[in-house]
């Protein structure tokens, strides 16, 4: 009996401990990080047992009401207000528990962790339409307005083909009113609510399906028109900063019509502002708005071009979480690798000619390595990435920069827009990174004979540089190791690394490489090799070149998302993002007639990728070294025969030596950590 009894005992000490713990009382801010709260106001989450009665404290003030069940069971979901500028105490009595969270707000105008805002700053509300600011930070209110798609009319009506504006405290819809099928089935009234207003200094734009005199979405409930799902618009192009921007991203129609709420900034342009880290920042806060106002999205997924698709890579790797999917399309990997190539072209233009004998324009292509000449043509007399004085039109000319005339005028090159990363010298400038020395010009032009020895040494004899204003210089540029090292470390090249490697990314383009387009195809190449190096794999990246009509590459990747969570199966997350890819998600290209073509090879025949300047140079496809590690000249190197004298005058041109592209750049490492912040103002 007795022994029956311990066994008993056992048993039931066994069970209970095997029993999971019960749950903690805890809280959580839902409409971002608690240490980066902004605009006076977070959402926040309470969750535990026994929550009713509990008590909520805000900075020892009682904002219980401000709390009701969320759309998860055994929660809390309050929209706190009040919130005082930097740290504030919030502290949650319940069960005989007690847990506590610090929040720290900023202000609604910025900065919160890209560090001291820009000045001077060209506020634009008025060129946007509304109206004047009201603060040195560009706020102004902010502004309602409905549209509808008309059946009959064509007109733009402000928003786009076919769209009328309507009166938002109409209680009765036109007739002519058109109607849409959301992604989750609800067939509603094409209306769209389009928010615009002010916040990190930008222009922000929220639409969806809503029609006037409806309940609106929030954080406790759910409206038929948003299906849940948030596509955030980054925009193309690459200029540096000090000013607003008055035309956030154009609204996909497709999109909203299928019930995607829809988002985009000014200062997610990237020919706004090419700083990634402020348009991070940007989408942040951003997104935090939307979360506030309307509720959590399912999934936030990146969208845009060129300078977009730029943005997408870098926050996705230094920002983790802000974006749930990225859709790249006619992408590079970041802007700081991809200025090098570019501005080499400029090097080239100016020298070509001069040479003797000068470079035919079929030499100058097979120097330059891209599919056609129009690349470098388009840029032949500006460099203005990296020139201080290269500021948007915007920006009154008594405040520009000039070495001559206003040394401390504001400095606009790429690297003087980002000094709160880079840092300045004494002279307020940001030290340069552009780097070409040891670069040998035109090396794979002159080993295949499309060059003379005497047009590759006189090449790389005058080609020169740029000084530290970006002016051009007879002697080759040299960057700062400082800025190396911190171009590397703080994420502002892409190696993969971050949160690259387990993000769904659907790469895709329109081919032109052959049309002096610069979205070439090798870029997407350059950074399936830097993820693959990361790590080990690159399962989580699909790359389409030309797809056919009707592709919908936000469709794809809503799906591939919701694949992914609903996977309880255990796994690392970039193996449950590869196993959870939708089917027809293949490397692929399309063909002339619009089949399409899982075949690398074919499509590499009909879609040819080229290189760059660096890559003839001898440089690698990865294309993530900004400056060479130096050898001493190899007579090994060349495949035409270069006379002893020649050899002579190749050594004076390299007295340091040439790059040795088997080695790692100078200061090249990996990314330092994610989610680096620059400081407050």
């Amino acid at each position: 009996m007795k022994n029956g009894v311990l066994l008993q005992a056992l048993w039931l000490s066994v069970f209970i401990g095997n029993l999971p713990a019960a749950p903690a009382l805890q809280i959580k801010v839902l409409s971002g990080k608690p240490e980066m709260v902004s605009g006076g106001s977070a959402l926040v989450e309470i969750s535990g047992p026994a929550l009713e009665g509990a008590k909520v404290a805000l900075n020892k003030q009682n904002v219980t009401k401000m709390f009701r069940p969320g759309q998860t069971g055994g929660t809390l979901v309050g929209r706190v207000e009040g919130l005082k500028l930097g740290a504030n105490a919030m502290e949650v009595i319940a069960g005989g528990k007690r847990a506590q969270l610090q929040l720290v707000n900023h202000p609604i105008g910025g900065p919160v962790f890209s560090g001291p805002h820009q000045q001077p700053f060209v506020c634009q509300t008025e060129t946007a339409g509304l109206g004047k600011p009201v603060d040195s930070d560009c706020n102004v209110a902010k502004r309602v307005q409905y549209f509808y798609k008309s059946t009959k009319r064509v007109a733009a009506g402000g928003f786009g083909p076919g769209f009328v504006a309507l009166d938002a405290a109409t209680t009765e819809l036109p007739a002519d009113v058109a109607t849409t099928t959301t992604t989750d089935g609800q067939s509603v009234k094409f209306v769209v609510r389009v928010e615009t207003g002010t916040i990190n200094r930008g222009i922000y734009r929220i639409a969806f399906l809503h029609q006037p005199g409806q309940p609106l979405p929030d954080p406790w409930t759910k409206v038929p028109g948003w299906n849940g799902r948030l596509v955030y618009s980054f925009g193309g192009g690459a200029k540096t900063g000090f000013r607003q921007g008055n035309a956030p991203p154009a609204v996909n129609l497709g999109d909203l019509a299928v019930g995607y709420a829809v988002a985009s900034s000014t200062l997610d342009v990237f020919g706004t502002n090419a700083n990634d880290v402020i348009n991070a920042e940007t989408l942040m806060m951003v997104k935090e708005h939307f979360i506030k106002t309307f509720g959590v999205p399912m999934q936030t997924i990146g969208t845009g071009g060129s300078g977009g698709s730029i943005q997408q890579y870098l926050i996705a790797q230094n920002y983790p979480g802000l974006l749930d999917g990225i859709i790249p399309s006619m992408s590079f990997p970041d802007m700081t690798t991809i200025t090098e190539p570019i501005v080499d072209c400029v090097l080239i233009s100016r020298v070509a000619e001069k040479m003797g004998p000068a470079l035919s324009e079929e030499q100058r292509l097979a120097v330059a390595g891209y599919g056609a000449w129009g690349v470098c043509k388009s840029r032949a007399g500006s460099a203005q990435w990296v020139e201080a004085s290269a500021c948007d039109s915007s920006m009154p000319k008594e405040k520009v920069y000039s070495a001559a005339t206003n040394p401390k005028g504001v400095r606009c090159s790429l690297n003087d827009n980002q000094a709160n990363i880079f840092g300045k010298d004494s002279r307020g400038a940001s030290p340069q990174f552009f780097d070409n020395t040891g670069v040998q010009y035109g090396l794979r032009a002159f080993n295949e004979g499309k060059i003379s020895a005497e047009q590759f040494l006189d090449l790389n004899e005058r080609i020169g540089g740029f000084d530290g204003d970006g002016s051009p210089s007879a002697s080759r540029a040299v960057g700062d190791r400082g800025a190396l090292r911190t171009a590397y470390q703080t994420g502002r090249v892409v190696s993969g690394g971050g949160g690259l490697g387990s993000i769904p990314i659907i790469d895709f383009r329109r081919y032109g490489d052959l049309d002096g387009n610069p979205h070439d195809r090798v870029r997407s190449m350059e950074i399936r090799k830097r993820l693959e190096r990361a790590n080990g794999s690159s399962a989580n990246q699909v790359l389409l070149t030309n797809p056919a009509p009707g592709f919908n590459a936000v469709r794809l990747m809503d799906r591939w998302l919701d694949r992914i969570a609903a996977d309880p199966a255990a796994g690392s997350t970039l193996e449950k993002v590869a196993r959870n890819k939708p089917e027809e998600l293949v490397d692929a290209c399309w063909g002339p007639n619009n089949e399409k073509i899982a075949d690398e090879g074919r499509c590499n025949e009909i879609y040819p990728a080229f290189t760059d300047p660096r890559m003839v140079a001898g440089g690698p496809l990865i294309g993530d070294i900004l400056k060479c590690s130096l050898k001493p000249v190899d007579a090994k190197d060349y495949k035409q025969q270069l006379s002893d004298a020649q050899m002579t005058r190749l050594k004076s041109i390299f007295p340091a030596g040439t790059c040795d592209y088997n080695k790692p750049g100078v200061e090249q490492g990996p990314l330092s950590k994610t989610w680096i912040s620059y400081g407050d103002k």
